[in-house]
């Protein structure tokens, strides 16, 4: 599967996979992916039967028209209206009842931030996240997580009370601090990277990390093998090691022309 803008030769040419899984203890998919030439995005939808569904749902939905209605043409503050307008189509639909993560990156014409530098014709990962599924960048042979967990076990891993290895198995892993749709805390993080050719975005659900060590997805992505085989690696991986929740992914790899 390929997608090549047509907007501008200049638009960074990519590869791209995806799948999403149950797992092997649910009995509902309450994750939802959304895939276009420049924008990827993975939502992990909570808050009882089906209504993590809907929400997660209403997440990527509602991105995918706003990037529709810009032609692409989105930047951060656009994004944020997107996100807001995710918030605010569960919060109606659900009454509040129902929340959902949402990570992901665009691709954008890279800015200068005011420092003057020559960015003419380069690209960006504007990458955003709420709650605890992640965006991971491969450079290198190097993985990079770029987001960061709001979740109770990050701010314990944050303040020194657990380490890395006991974010898997603490009692409280699944408990986030900041979901659209749901409660008081919901605005997104924002982040950028340059893109490159090589290049290995990884966008997942909780259902992957919660059974591989980033040294492991690591491991995986950096076998040489094409970006759906990786994939369903990937998902493989998770359900041999318990597939406690449902699992998506979304890879994208950057191609020279």
């Amino acid at each position: 599967m390929s997608a090549e803008s047509s907007e501008s030769n200049a638009v960074p040419y990519v590869d791209y996979g995806y799948g999403s899984h149950v797992g092997l203890r649910r009995e509902l998919n309450e994750d939802s992916f959304v895939v276009t030439d420049r924008l990827f995005a993975v939502a992990d939808g909570m808050g009882g039967h089906e209504a993590g569904e809907v929400a997660s749902s209403l997440a990527v939905q509602a991105l995918a028209e706003g990037w529709e209605a810009h032609a692409g043409r989105v930047g951060e503050p656009e994004l944020e209206k997107l996100i807001d307008d995710a918030d605010q189509r569960i919060r109606d639909a659900t009454d509040s009842k129902a929340g959902t993560t949402l990570s992901g990156a665009v691709v954008v014409e890279a800015d200068d931030d005011h420092t003057g530098e020559d960015t003419n014709g380069q690209w960006q990962w504007l990458v955003f996240n709420v709650g605890d599924s992640r965006t991971y960048l491969l450079n290198d042979g190097a993985l990079i997580r770029l987001t960061r967990d709001h979740s109770q076990v990050q701010e314990l891993l944050d303040s020194g009370m657990i380490t890395a290895e006991e974010m898997h198995s603490h009692p409280h892993r699944n408990v986030i601090t900041r979901a659209l749709g749901a409660g008081d805390m919901w605005g997104a993080d924002f982040s950028k990277a340059t893109v490159q050719p090589g290049q290995r975005l990884l966008i997942c659900s909780d259902g992957l990390t919660g059974e591989l060590t980033d040294d492991e997805i690591g491991q995986i992505l950096n076998a040489g093998r094409n970006v759906q085989d990786t994939v369903d690696w990937l998902i493989h991986q998770a359900l041999r090691q318990g597939g406690r929740d449902n699992v998506t992914v979304v890879l994208v790899d950057i191609k020279s022309r």
